[in-house]
């Protein structure tokens, strides 16, 4: 198969950002290309059963597949992993978080937590002292888990201590776990533990 005569188009390196990861408006050259060819790109993604989430007030965009389109199953691009249970509280903590800050503060998007906050969140769904122990002995592979599924984002901030680190909560959590999903893993982790 040749390429030769075959015309790529402005927006194919949107697309390939798209399949590579999650576009924020902080990218603001990719975001402007984006807003301006959605509807091409999302024609495009549309003949192989995958579905551009856009979302322009809080600044991502990100691909979904449905599990099935009109009576046709389409393969996976992407294999689901099942998280562990750490992780998804930690998930369930974060969206949470959101929520009240979004309740709280009208004037800013961006909400940041420290990972010493985020130790006193989760302390709290663990009474045992022995599960206790062993959660804060691998508490930060849980956060770099969450940073790797790209809910968190780490923040050079300076303070007094030096093992406290900052993080930016990424508003794509709200896409990824709608409050139908936080319900059922709310739901799912009452019944696990």
């Amino acid at each position: 198969m040749t390429t030769e005569n075959t015309t790529i188009p402005a927006y194919a390196p949107i697309i390939v950002r798209l399949f590579q990861n999650v576009i924020y408006d902080e990218d603001r050259k990719t975001w402007q290309e984006l807003i301006s060819y959605q509807q091409q790109i999302r024609a495009y993604f549309a003949t192989i059963g995958v579905e551009l989430h856009l979302n322009e007030t809080d600044g991502f965009a990100f691909l979904s597949q449905p599990d099935e389109m009109e009576g046709q199953t389409v393969p996976r691009l992407v294999r689901r992993m099942p998280l562990s249970y750490e992780i998804t509280l930690l998930l369930v903590i974060l969206r949470e978080a959101l929520e009240e800050f979004d309740v709280q503060n009208t004037e800013s998007r961006t909400l940041f937590i420290t990972n010493k906050d985020l130790k006193e969140r989760i302390e709290l769904f663990f009474e045992d002292k022995a599960d206790k122990v062993k959660l804060l002995e691998r508490f930060d592979t849980y956060i770099n888990g969450v940073v790797n599924l790209g809910f968190l984002k780490e923040k050079a901030v300076k303070g007094y201590e030096e093992d406290v680190k900052t993080y930016e909560v990424r508003r794509i959590i709200k896409a990824k776990i709608n409050n139908e999903k936080l319900e059922a893993i709310r739901s799912k982790l009452k019944g696990d533990k």
